[in-house]
């Protein structure tokens, strides 16, 4: 009898995905967890692994198609395993009769077999039975993700009220001469989505202020060979990353997200930071974790590490979720400033732009200094205009005296 397999939650609220490529073809043998498709989502490339093995008697989807969750991607026929499938009884690789393949993110299938671990020796700690994260860890023996507490349920206000806008039909524009017409790719789109849906949720301001980097351009300067000799290239970035995840711990309530229909803000008392990466994908955003915590050069080692992964598509969704605070710097590409839009749920974002050396009067004389400008947009239910200066404040002040993010006071 025929075997379907759909294409299974995705974890973060993804409903869709656009297939990239397909890894296998009608007939061919494979072996459960073998790579069957490729797909992208909003955040990633990811690869699709097999949940079982089998023959593939037909393959549903085409390259460009988008899928919806739940949707079937593959059917499975009668016939042998892959020849290096395991050789155990089926009753012995198959939970129980009818179950079917362990529910698990791909995500989680992966982490899996980098662990070694067999999801059918594992308890599903998920809705439904459904196989974490966590729960393959456990299994391993290492640390596991401590757990947050459960929240007790909060009396429901009234809802935000929030502002729907069609948008009127645009004008036949063939009339005044030739076009094109250009499909948006799927991260095109859902970027376009999320922006639309921030911009019209959350009322936006920003608080421009610029931070004096010339000691800290000259320590990165000074330290550039010695910080390659660890393995690392310093680079502004980091020492931003390093400011602004120590501002958060001063300033909590930019760490946190908004749950309007409660009337609570949700802050984090963890510190992942997101870092927007330009790719030929379009803008890609991983998440640096427990930047607070870590050591400098620690951080920017795996910044540029992630970065590589996000440029060479090798990003995964553990690489791109779970930020609390988002850092976008267009530095490299020039400009004097920007307005960024808040990578919603959080509730603020902070812009960097080139630095450039402007004459500043010190002590009475006019010397040349190296000037970073900076835009801290945020949403105004949560802060008022005096907040983000403080928070601003606090990144420049950090930014202004490096030796201490470097030494990690």
């Amino acid at each position: 009898m025929p075997r379907s397999f759909v294409l299974p939650d995705l974890g973060e609220g993804l409903t869709e995905a656009e297939i990239v490529k397909v890894l296998v073809h009608e007939g061919d043998l494979v072996r459960e967890d073998a790579p069957l498709l490729e797909v992208e989502t909003d955040k990633a490339t990811v690869e699709i692994p097999s949940p079982m093995g089998g023959r593939v008697a037909k393959i549903h989807v085409h390259v460009g198609q988008t899928v919806q969750v739940g949707q079937v991607l593959v059917s499975f026929g009668d016939g042998a395993a892959a020849p290096d499938a395991p050789t155990a009884p089926l009753a012995d690789r198959l939970p129980a009769p009818g179950e079917g393949p362990v529910p698990a993110a791909p995500s989680t299938r992966r982490l899996a077999r980098e662990l070694g671990v067999d999801l059918r020796t594992v308890h599903g700690s998920g809705p439904g039975g459904r196989v974490t994260d966590e729960d393959v860890r456990a299994a391993t023996s290492a640390p596991a993700a401590v757990q947050p507490a459960e929240r007790a349920p909060s009396p429901v206000g009234r809802p935000l009220v929030r502002v729907g806008v069609e948008p009127p039909p645009l004008p036949t524009f063939e009339q005044w001469g030739p076009i094109e017409r250009r499909p948006l790719s799927h991260l095109r789109r859902t970027i376009a989505e999320r922006m639309t849906l921030a911009a019209t949720l959350i009322p936006h301001v920003t608080h421009f202020d610029r931070a004096d980097i010339t000691d800290l351009d000259g320590l990165i300067r000074r330290n550039l060979e010695a910080g390659r000799a660890r393995g690392v290239t310093l680079t502004l970035t980091s020492f931003i990353l390093k400011a602004t995840a120590q501002a958060l711990g001063e300033h909590p309530h930019f760490n946190a997200s908004l749950d309007p229909a409660a009337g609570e803000l949700i802050v984090k008392r963890y510190v992942h930071l997101g870092v927007a990466v330009a790719s030929e994908r379009g803008l890609i955003v991983p998440v640096i974790r427990d930047v607070d915590t870590k050591p400098l050069l620690e951080v920017q080692r795996e910044l540029g590490a992630l970065a590589a992964r996000v440029r060479e598509g090798k990003a995964t969704l553990d690489d791109l979720r779970g930020g609390t605070f988002t850092i976008t710097n267009i530095g490299a590409l020039g400009g004097t400033g920007a307005i960024p839009i808040i990578n919603y749920p959080e509730v603020a974002i902070l812009g960097v732009a080139r630095g450039r050396e402007e004459p500043v009067v010190r002590d009475g004389a006019i010397v040349p200094r190296l000037l970073l400008p900076l835009s801290l947009t945020f949403d105004h239910r949560v802060a008022d205009g005096a907040d983000g200066a403080r928070f601003a404040s606090a990144i420049v002040r950090r930014l202004e005296h490096p030796d201490e993010l470097l030494l990690g006071f």
